[in-house]
Parts: C-alpha cells; sequence; structure tokens
C-alpha cells in the first residue's frame, strides 16, 4: 500500500476531507454554539475550532493555551511549524490576558461540518435555557 502524502498535500478532494475529520476527532477538537464556551475550553488547554468568514471566504482558528498539542495537530495535518500564530487572548472567567495560539485553517485543509465535534451543553446550561 502506498504511503499518503500528508493531510495539506492529499490531491483527492473526499479522502482529504475524510482524513481532516478522523484528525479533528481523534485530536479531540470541539466545536461550540457560544464563543465564551469556545474560549473557555481553549483556555483550559483543549482544542476550540471557531468558525468564521474572513475576507468572505470560510476559514476556522484552531485555538488553544496548550501550544504543543497544536503542535502535534499541525505535524499531523502536515503544516510548518513557523505558520503557528501566537495571540494572547482574555481568559473570559478572569479577564486575565493569557498565552495562546492559533492555526488558519481555510483552503484545502478547511475542517468539514462533523456533528461529533459540536459540545453538548452541561445540564447547568440546559436547565439555563429551559429545556
Amino acid at each position: 500500500m502506498p504511503q499518503l502524502p500528508p493531510i495539506v498535500q492529499d490531491p483527492d478532494p473526499l479522502r482529504r476531507q475524510q482524513r481532516l475529520r478522523e484528525l479533528n476527532w481523534s485530536a479531540e477538537c470541539r466545536e461550540f454554539d457560544k464563543r465564551r464556551d469556545g474560549m473557555i475550553h481553549a483556555m483550559d488547554g483543549g482544542l476550540w475550532l471557531h468558525r468564521h468568514v474572513w475576507k468572505g471566504e470560510p476559514l476556522v482558528h484552531l485555538v488553544s493555551t496548550d501550544r504543543a498539542r497544536l503542535v502535534s495537530y499541525g505535524v499531523a495535518l502536515g503544516l510548518a511549524e513557523k505558520r503557528l500564530q501566537y495571540k494572547p487572548l482574555k481568559d473570559p472567567r478572569t479577564e486575565q490576558r493569557r498565552e495562546a495560539w492559533h492555526w488558519d485553517l481555510g483552503g484545502p485543509v478547511y475542517p468539514p461540518p462533523d456533528v461529533r465535534l459540536l459540545a453538548v451543553p452541561s445540564l447547568g446550561e440546559w436547565e439555563k435555557r429551559g429545556s
């Protein structure tokens, strides 16, 4: 069986999307309905997939305070570590700035939607919503 290229260089778009889904799942990336919840997840060292639009194009920031986890993810994807961006962020619980980093993921490495990555609100959050 031939060795596959790094995900970022995989010429087969369907296989690349499937490999991205599996990487995001195995790396325990998560998406959140509320930005604040995603920030807290990232502040606790989790990998937060934050979707937005930049210059009309869909983009994802993969954010965390755990630089080593982000580097590991980037290596698995085939990204050069020098592309990892440093940006201190304010922890919404304490209002204190903390070291944080993110990858810009777009184009061929735009993470496909995956319901397995959606964070389920805690029971307390469900109660606040009246469910």
